[in-house]
């Protein structure tokens, strides 16, 4: 028979023993994640700040490094010039560049609700087969179909027009895909169902009812793609040789390849960037409501 080990009494502290202090899980300090957030922050904004300096610069004190001054203050200067400089073309690529965005984000989005909106709410054979090639059109970056794109709107005569770059803009398969999430999540079927027993014909039923409720999707949508195509650069630089149709980015572009020749266009290309940062800023701004809603969208159940 094998012996069994007699059980070892458990000791209890004496009374008014303090209890020992528990190991707390290992995380990080708030000093830890403040520092991070906050250089974080600065690698944000230093670029920021140095172009609002800068743009108050002439040549020699961009070129020379010199510190600003109230005395040196040249941004009147600079913004006079960026007017009359070939005949004011900077704002022409400033205008070509609100056309490009402001409409191709606005009709993008429409299209990218509709579409997400159908795969969400309809039926239809091969649905998920043909959801899965939208998935596929995220993978493929934007730089390898310029090529391609460029061939088909030679094809078609639309090479050095507007319509070269606009009409690529309207296709956003990634808005597409966050559109159905978005539908998934804000488009209940009940209510789809009870404007249909009521009459509503099934775009009457998207316009009164889906589009609302998916608002904060459409404006997420409208400002990656309103970015995305402000800050489009290869697909203009193909498409356009005719410098009244380029955009803001590519006419910058232009002007700076031109600096070792003329220094004077420094400072142009400076405070041009300047101007351009604005509608970001505005949008991001305005509809920052709907967007905070839309990124936090499915968040709390």
């Amino acid at each position: 028979m094998t012996a069994i080990a007699p059980e070892r009494p458990v000791r209890t502290p004496p009374p008014g023993t303090p209890a020992p202090p528990r190991r707390r899980p290992w995380t990080l300090s708030k000093a830890a994640v403040n520092g991070a957030l906050l250089l974080a922050t600065a690698y944000t904004l230093l670029p920021l700040g140095w172009l609002l300096t800068a743009a108050a610069k002439n040549t020699g004190d961009l070129l020379g490094g010199v510190a600003l001054s109230p005395s040196r203050w040249h941004l009147g200067e600079n913004l006079h010039q960026l007017a009359t400089t070939g005949d004011g073309i900077y704002f022409r690529w400033y205008l070509n560049s609100l056309l490009y965005a402001g409409f191709g984000a606005l009709l993008c989005a429409l299209l990218c609700v509709a579409a997400g909106y159908a795969f969400h709410v309809y039926a239809f054979p091969g649905k998920e087969k043909l959801f899965g090639l939208v998935l596929v059109g995220v993978l493929v970056p934007t730089t390898a179909l310029a090529l391609p794109m460029y061939l088909l709107a030679s094809k078609l005569h639309l090479v050095n027009t507007f319509w070269a770059v606009f009409l690529p803009s309207l296709v956003n398969p990634f808005g597409v895909y966050l559109a159905r999430v978005f539908c998934a999540g804000y488009l209940p079927g009940e209510v789809l169902e009870a404007a249909r027993m009521d009459g509503a014909g099934e775009l009457r039923t998207f316009r009164s009812i889906g589009l609302p409720m998916v608002m904060p999707g459409f404006v997420t949508v409208f400002l990656f793609q309103f970015t995305a195509i402000w800050n489009n650069f290869f697909l203009p630089l193909v498409m356009l040789s005719d410098n009244r149709l380029f955009p803001v980015s590519l006419g910058l572009y232009s002007w700076n390849s031109q600096t070792r020749a003329f220094p004077e266009y420094y400072p142009l290309v400076v405070t041009g960037s300047l101007l351009a940062v604005l509608p970001l800023v505005v949008a991001f701004t305005v509809l920052q409501r709907h967007w905070k809603a839309g990124l936090t969208a499915g968040s709390v159940k």
